[in-house]
């Protein structure tokens, strides 16, 4: 998956390639941390 992560305002928003919004973090490691397990998680 393709994702983009952005700071806003003191915090990380997570963004799909396609522009949608998939989450936010308090830190860019947090995110980081974060797409890691969505990325190992199985698909269902």
């Amino acid at each position: 998956m393709r994702w983009n992560i952005e700071s806003v305002r003191g915090h990380y928003e997570v963004y799909a390639a396609d522009g949608s919004f998939l989450f936010s973090a308090d830190t860019r490691a947090e995110a980081m941390e974060e797409l890691r397990q969505w990325e190992n998680e199985p698909i269902a």
